[in-house]
């Protein structure tokens, strides 16, 4: 079958289930609704519970000893209550070495290590889990799916017409959680990552108020990738991605632990976009939709979903030791879209240990963070690119720190390649987040002043000039990805021009002082 037939008959499912962005509207640009300030509903009750001997979901089937307690958190994920053991799953582990498929990990750790499937960098066959399987209260087991062959992601296919497939060998993931009791009916999950779970989170305390409600302002029409896999019904008419689609991409867990570049194989391609880049327009997407005027009970699947990625990757932070574990690290495209999910979090819920995230998780990965600094760059800007992999640019000195210097001075064999990634594959996923954690007055949380005022330089400052200083230097760089754009997302093109000049403070704060 076709690329475009498969990805024809995936987007066909979500038609029946669609929002219209209609009832949000389409504005003038500038347009500001009020905020949402009704009450937040508390939901009390403890979660009914369900006496069973097997549990399934997407695919995956846990099969109990004996008849257990089973409950189910707000994003639908299940738990079990006290101990229990897991007799088997399904699809079972099988195969061994590269061959292993349909891996299962215990308590997953944040370093490089991981075992669901014998193809991915890292894998450790002693971190697999083996059945039976005793849990006890704490624990979280994550199951998985493996792909016979790689495809290309299911969930948010990758815009580039070279890659027809994506690295990663996973299709789907389901997490079971053991707990003590039975949860409330609206705790999210625990962290698949958190081993204490000594707090749940509760979708009552979302304090619905603090989400912006802006006009959703049209765009130039559907992207040219979504039209090539046959996505049009992932867009409206005036090129807003639907609701149905982001929800989707948000359903099933993010299982997102592993430290490094190959955190993208990891990334199952019913669950999670692929590659970092498509994790930070995803994210982009999502967080520009809560920002927008639809109603709250059409909001609140993608929030409820959003908040849950962030309490996941904040037990991944919290573990944090920078250059080993606990993180996403800058390294070109794969480390983007993993902080966002974690301010909206803090924001929504009040979080005082997320909002404190700097302080709490200080070791902590995040690509956008550790790509942006400021200080003098050649083209005059205050603000600079780090380069692709700046924690190890003292060893690739062509991947590390480079826009200090004048295009001619740059280090390195491959001179051009941190210029590279600055432009296809980092700069344009982090436009539409940044501008979303302004709208949220989020920037204290963020506590990373230099990624801010680096978006606005790559929105706002004209590269022609510098452009042609480069193909100077290097007579065989073929210009890569203008300055001013997303290129691939024209709906957050159109935000970010209708709404960044109504938010403080200007978008000048990259230009030197004269």
């Amino acid at each position: 079958m076709k690329a475009t037939e498969h990805f024809a008959g995936v987007w066909a499912m979500f038609a029946a289930c669609l929002v219209i962005v209609s009832a949000a509207g389409c504005a003038k640009e500038g347009d500001v609704a009020a905020v949402d300030t009704g009450p937040v509903a508390l939901e009390m009750r403890t979660a009914k519970l369900e006496t069973t001997d097997t549990v399934s979901q997407y695919g995956i089937t846990w099969t109990f000893d004996r008849k257990v307690q089973v409950g189910r958190f707000v994003t639908g994920d299940y738990y079990v209550v006290g101990q229990v053991t897991v007799a088997s799953v399904s699809p079972a582990p099988e195969g061994s070495g590269k061959e292993f498929r349909n891996g299962s990990m215990l308590n997953p750790p944040v370093t490089t290590a991981v075992a669901y499937d014998g193809r991915i960098k890292g894998f450790d066959a002693k971190l697999a889990a083996v059945f039976p399987l005793a849990l006890k209260p704490g624990d979280s087991l994550v199951s998985s799916i493996s792909l016979a062959e790689t495809q290309q992601n299911q969930t948010f296919p990758n815009p580039d017409r070279r890659r027809t497939r994506e690295t990663g060998p996973m299709r789907t993931y389901a997490v079971l959680t053991c707990l003590a009791e039975a949860a409330p009916a609206d705790a999210f999950r625990p962290a698949y990552c958190d081993r204490e779970k000594k707090r749940l989170h509760r979708a009552g305390d979302i304090q619905w108020q603090r989400l912006p409600r802006v006009k959703a302002v049209p765009a130039k029409g559907v992207p040219a990738w979504a039209k090539r896999y046959k996505m049009e019904k992932s867009f409206t008419d005036k090129g807003v991605p639907t609701l149905a689609w982001i929800e989707r991409m948000f359903e099933r867990p993010w299982i997102d632990h592993v430290y490094g570049w190959h955190s993208r194989e990891t990334h199952a391609s019913e669950s999670t976009p692929g590659y970092g880049r498509e994790v930070g327009r995803g994210v982009s997407m999502a967080a520009m939709l809560l920002c927008c005027d639809f109603t709250r009970e059409q909001k609140t699947p993608l929030c409820h979903r959003m908040i849950q990625v962030g309490i996941d990757n904040w037990a991944i932070a919290k573990r944090g030791k920078r250059g080993s574990a606990g993180g996403w690290p800058a390294a070109g495209g794969f480390g983007n879209g993993r902080k966002f999910p974690i301010v909206f979090a803090a924001v929504m819920l009040q979080d005082a240990e997320m909002l404190q995230m700097s302080k709490l998780a200080p070791e902590a990965s995040f690509g956008e963070d550790e790509h942006t600094e400021f200080g003098k760059c050649w083209t005059g800007a205050t603000v600079r690119f780090t380069g692709q992999y700046p924690l190890i640019g003292h060893k690739q000195i062509d991947r590390g720190p480079y826009e200090h210097l004048t295009p001619d001075k740059w280090p390195g064999k491959k001179k051009t390649m941190s210029e590279g990634y600055r432009r296809c594959c980092t700069s344009i996923c982090w436009v539409g987040q940044a501008l979303a954690a302004r709208m949220l007055k989020a920037e204290k949380v963020w506590d990373h002043d230099a990624f801010f005022v680096y978006v606005d330089r790559w929105m706002h400052e004209d590269d022609a000039e510098f452009l042609e200083q480069i193909r100077k230097a290097h007579s065989g760089w073929g210009g890569g990805i203008r300055q001013g754009t997303t290129v691939f997302d024209p709906w957050i093109d159109a935000m970010w021009a209708a709404y960044r000049k109504t938010l403080q403070p200007p978008p000048d704060g990259w230009k030197a002082k004269e």
